[in-house]
C-alpha cells in the first residue's frame, strides 16, 4: 500500500479516487464455443463534487485565520488560494456529477460494448435503473446514450423510482444501529493514527499560533485530504497537485483511517456481528432473479440489466458476494490495512459486471465476474477459471443469503 501511494498518491483518496481511463488488461477468452449473451451490473455514479460544504470551508477558514495574522508560509498561502478556487467552483454543485464523472461512464459503456458486442445485438433489451439521486441518474444516462449511439436498434429503457429503492439503495435500520456501535473504535483510530503536526509546519509559519488557532487540526487534515483527493474528479483541477503538504506517513495514515472507517461501516466483520453487508441481500436477490430470467428465456439476446447507485452499495455488495476476498473477517483494525484495501474496490464509477456465456447444445451457463472491468474471483470452486459455472455461483449466493446472521440487538 505505501509503495502504491508513493507511485500514485491519488490512490489514497479512498472513495474519491477517480476511475481509471486506461490500463485495462485483456480479458481471458471464453472456453471454446461459449459466447456472451447477458450482463448483470451494478455501478457507482461517476466522479462528483464533495457532498458536505464544511469539507471545503473548514480547511479554508483555518487557513484564512493564518492569513489574517500573517502566519502562513508561502506554500500555505498558495494552498489557500487554490482552496478558494475549488470552493467557488463547488457552489451550487455539492454532490453533483462532475465533467470527468460523465466521461467515466461514457468510457465504461464503450468498453462494455466493444468487449461483449454479442450482448448488444439489434433489438436486445437494455434495462437501466438508477437510484433517485441526480448524479446516479446522469451516470446512467451517460452510459445508455453511448450504447444507443453504438447501436440505435437496442431497446433501452431507463428508470429512477422509489419503487426500486428497496434493492437499489436499501435503508437498513439494523445496519445503521450496528454501525453506530463502531463510533468509539473509529474515534480511537482517528486520534491514534492521524498526526497533523507535519502538515501544520508546511502551512503555518508560527506553530504556536497554529496550535492555539486551529480548532481541530486532525479534522482539518482529514477534510483537506478529501478536498485534495477529490480534485482529480474535475478537469479544472486534475493537474493541481497539493499532495506535497502531506508526508508519506500523513497520506498513509489518513487512508488507513478511512479504510478502517469503511470496513466497520460496510464489511462482513465480527465487529458488527457479520451482518452489515447483508443490507444488500435484496440487491443480490435481484441479481439472481434477473439472471434467472436471462438464462431461461428463449430470447436469443437477453441484453443487459444495468443498475446505477453508490459506493455505499457497491462495497457491502462486494463483501456479501465475497468478490476478490472482500468478505475478509477480522476484529483487528491495527492489521486490517495489510489484508483489506478500499482503493482496490470502489473508486468513482466503480462497477460490478457479471458476464454470462452459453454454448449451443449445452445447458451449462458460464459467468465471468468483473470488478472495475478486471477479472475478479469469488469464493466458489471452478474448473474453468477465471470463469465460473453460474449454477455453482447461484447455489453459493442462495446459501449465503440463507445464512443471514440473527444478531444480538445493538444498544
Amino acid at each position: 500500500m505505501r509503495e502504491d501511494f508513493k507511485a500514485n498518491p491519488k490512490l489514497s483518496a479512498n472513495n474519491y479516487q477517480a476511475y481509471p481511463t486506461t490500463g485495462f488488461p485483456a480479458l481471458t477468452p471464453a472456453p471454446e464455443g461459449y459466447e456472451p449473451f447477458f450482463i448483470n451490473h451494478y455501478g457507482r455514479h461517476g466522479s462528483r463534487w464533495l457532498i458536505q460544504e464544511k469539507k471545503y470551508t473548514y480547511p479554508l477558514q483555518m487557513l484564512e485565520k493564518g492569513e489574517r495574522y500573517g502566519k502562513l508560509t508561502r506554500r500555505g498561502q498558495e494552498v489557500l488560494d487554490v482552496l478558494r478556487q475549488v470552493h467557488e467552483a463547488s457552489k451550487g454543485r455539492l454532490g453533483e456529477l462532475s465533467d470527468i464523472g460523465a466521461e467515466q461512464h461514457q468510457g465504461i459503456a464503450r468498453r462494455m460494448f466493444q468487449n461483449f458486442p454479442q450482448v448488444f445485438k439489434d433489438g436486445a433489451p437494455v434495462v437501466a435503473r438508477s437510484t433517485v439521486v441526480i448524479r446516479c441518474i446522469l451516470s446512467m444516462q451517460n452510459e445508455v446514450d453511448v450504447l444507443a449511439s453504438l447501436n440505435p436498434r437496442l431497446k433501452i429503457t431507463t428508470d429512477a423510482s422509489q419503487a426500486t429503492m428497496y434493492y437499489m439503495n436499501y435503508s437498513d435500520s439494523v445496519a445503521r444501529k450496528l454501525r453506530s456501535t463502531m463510533s468509539e473504535k473509529r474515534n480511537e483510530c482517528f486520534n491514534k493514527w492521524l498526526n497533523p503536526k507535519g502538515m501544520l509546519k508546511k502551512l503555518f509559519s508560527d506553530q504556536k499560533f497554529a496550535r492555539d488557532s486551529i480548532d481541530d487540526a486532525r479534522t482539518m487534515m482529514l477534510y483537506l485530504m478529501e478536498v485534495v483527493g477529490n480534485m482529480q474528479s474535475h478537469h479544472q483541477f486534475e493537474n493541481v497537485n497539493l499532495y506535497d503538504i502531506f508526508s508519506a506517513d500523513d497520506i498513509y495514515s489518513v487512508w488507513r483511517y478511512n479504510n478502517a472507517y469503511w470496513y466497520t461501516n460496510s464489511a462482513e466483520t465480527p465487529l458488527t456481528q457479520c451482518r452489515v453487508d447483508y443490507m444488500e441481500a435484496n440487491l443480490l436477490r435481484n441479481f439472481i432473479q434477473d439472471a434467472d430470467r436471462a438464462t431461461t428465456t428463449d430470447d436469443p439476446a437477453p441484453g443487459a440489466s444495468l443498475r446505477f447507485g453508490h459506493e455505499s452499495v457497491v462495497l457491502p455488495l462486494c463483501c456479501l458476494m465475497g468478490l476478490n476476498g472482500a468478505d475478509y473477517q477480522t476484529t483487528d483494525l491495527e492489521t486490517l490495512d495489510k489484508y483489506w484495501q478500499t482503493y482496490k474496490i470502489f473508486p468513482m464509477a466503480a462497477n460490478i459486471q457479471f458476464i454470462y456465456f452459453r454454448k449451443a447444445g449445452s445447458d451449462d451457463i458460464l459467468m465471468l465476474p468483473l470488478l472495475n472491468e478486471r477479472e475478479a474471483t469469488l469464493p466458489v470452486q471452478t474448473d474453468v477459471a477465471p470463469y465460473y459455472h453460474w449454477s455453482d455461483v447461484r447455489d453459493y449466493f442462495i446459501d449465503k443469503l440463507s445464512r443471514q446472521p440473527i444478531i444480538t440487538q445493538p444498544k
